[in-house]
């Protein structure tokens, strides 16, 4: 078990907070399987945009018992505190700021990874938020700004100092972007410097891998991010990895879609009919990546502008996604 502030995560296994994708029905998705931990998509810390349907569909709460956590973005410290009261005062139970994000956009306004180069602005921000919420306030980092300039031993030991509650690292630099491979040594030195629960984030894609990530790093736990995309079931697999259970039986072409649907169902239900079907496709892409006859199902299923046309086509390819043969 984490503890974070007074919130108990029972299972080591966090979900990224990924912008356009971990939204409420990914979320309530993973909680179902097993994630223990699950933040909102980040958020910018502007907050007349939290007028616009974009950001309120990105702060709503999840239908699930997790923490709400919710996670925001900027430079600001003084606009970055006033966004968190502003989501506490909304349900936020635990605010996660994002100093991790390597996007163009994010980074040239200085925010996300980019603050990594300036450890004293890093303090102001979290010095601002912390004071300015009585909710545990979290942090995802990236190792530092690049492989030469790694600082991220500097940055956790700042974030303990300034009353972070938890820090999630992502084995990578801002630079690296999602290049190369995830490195683990600068996440072991920063357990080795702080008290407060590290968490290791990186190219984890299975449960073997989340174990010898753990055993390399001592980190208190794992945060799986692209692996999760269409499969929720990479929270049950590295669970019962790590208490040295045999691993689940991969789930039936029905069970994997009984469960699209219900994310599906989901996603109408927050966008609404037009986004809702446009933004479904994605997963839907994600969940039969893979699978025989995939091809021909998602062009098909793309042309639906329909959410109950979309969700029968994804039951009937679950059913027997041998009709799509002629097409493939």
């Amino acid at each position: 078990m984490i503890e974070i502030g007074t919130h108990v995560v029972k299972t080591p296994v966090f979900l990224a907070p990924m912008a356009g994708v971990t939204d409420r029905p990914f979320r309530d998705a993973c909680a179902r399987h097993g994630v223990g931990y699950a933040a909102s998509e980040m958020i910018s810390s502007d907050t007349l945009l939290y007028a616009t349907a974009k950001t309120r569909h990105r702060i709503v709460r999840a239908d699930n018992d997790l923490p709400h956590a919710v996670q925001i973005a900027g430079a600001d410290p003084q606009a970055m505190a006033e966004a968190a009261a502003l989501n506490v005062a909304h349900g936020a139970q635990i605010i996660d700021i994002n100093m991790g994000c390597p996007a163009k956009k994010v980074c040239n306004r200085q925010a996300g990874s980019a603050l990594l180069a300036n450890p004293e602005l890093v303090r102001e921000i979290l010095r601002r938020v912390v004071a300015r919420v009585e909710v545990p306030v979290t942090l995802k980092i990236r190792t530092g700004p690049t492989p030469a300039t790694r600082n991220g031993v500097q940055i956790a030991r700042l974030a303990q100092d300034e009353g972070i509650a938890c820090l999630a690292v992502h084995g990578r630099t801002r630079s690296d972007r999602f290049t190369g491979h995830a490195e683990y040594d600068t996440i072991a030195a920063i357990v080795d410097a702080v008290s407060i629960p590290v968490i290791a984030n990186g190219d984890i894609r299975t449960g073997v891998q989340a174990r010898q990530v753990l055993d390399r790093t001592g980190a208190a736990g794992v945060m799986i991010g692209r692996a999760a995309q269409g499969n929720p079931w990479i929270f049950t697999e590295i669970d019962a990895i790590l208490r040295h259970q045999p691993p689940p039986v991969r789930p039936t072409l029905e069970q994997i879609g009984t469960t699209l649907m219900t994310q599906l169902t989901g996603c109408h239900e927050l966008y609404g009919k037009y986004r809702g079907v446009r933004i479904a496709r994605k997963h839907i892409a994600w969940y039969c990546k893979g699978l025989k006859y995939a091809a021909a199902f998602r062009e098909a299923v793309n042309k639906l502008e329909d959410p109950v046309d979309q969700l029968r086509l994804v039951e009937n390819f679950f059913s027997r996604p041998s009709q799509f043969a002629a097409a493939a």
